[in-house]
């Protein structure tokens, strides 16, 4: 059976493997490992605390995020081969001609700003839904470092375009860290004379 001192090693070490993601060759490997353990984690804190949405909402998140992948790869793509054309990418004889007309490089720049736009779009969304994730983790177990590298993880998010936001990111990551290894071995009971929390069974 699922227990929060699972989810807390579980969590913890995924999102360290998640910081790791940075070291040249092995990064993306580590990072992946790093998400499934943090998103067994987040199924267990939400099995043990009753409520569907807090794992739910961390899907939909990881959902967007790779879509917002998706879609920059795809639209980077697609720019580049309409440009040099598609043979060039496959290793085919250059055809650029000598002089490039600029409605080709004007329609290259739309191409990638669109897929910057559309993939900053969705990383953001995806940072709202892992807030919402951990909001509820934080509220409910008490431990208020969730909110904060959420909240930092969206500000982040949306400073991407300027770079510096994946410096807020990086820190939000490192937060989590802390976050997950400062979780509780047992639920804390509800106060005094309160009710305890119901199951929530929705989506």
């Amino acid at each position: 059976m699922a227990s929060l001192s699972q989810a807390k090693t579980l969590g913890g070490v995924g999102s360290i493997l998640g910081l790791l993601g940075i070291v040249p060759s092995v990064g993306p490997v580590l990072s992946i490992a790093g998400l499934i353990m943090a998103l067994v984690a987040v199924k267990y804190i939400s099995d043990i605390l009753g409520d569907k949405r807090i794992f739910n909402n961390m899907i939909i998140s990881v959902i967007l995020a790779i879509g917002g992948l998706v879609v920059l790869v795809a639209f980077v793509f697609a720019a580049i081969a309409r440009f040099i054309g598609v043979g060039n990418l496959f290793g085919a004889s250059p055809s650029v001609p000598p002089t490039i007309p600029p409605s080709d490089i004007i329609s290259l720049i739309a191409g990638l700003a669109i897929g910057l736009l559309a993939a900053w779009v969705l990383i953001i969304v995806s940072a709202v839904f892992l807030r919402m994730s951990y909001k509820s983790v934080a509220a409910r177990l008490n431990v208020g470092l969730f909110s904060t590298a959420a909240l930092l993880n969206l500000i982040g998010a949306a400073l991407t375009i300027i770079l510096i936001g994946f410096v807020l990111i990086f820190v939000a990551q490192i937060l989590l860290v802390v976050a997950f290894f400062s979780l509780p071995d047992t639920p804390p009971m509800p106060p005094s004379g309160t009710a305890p929390a119901s199951m929530t069974t929705t989506g």
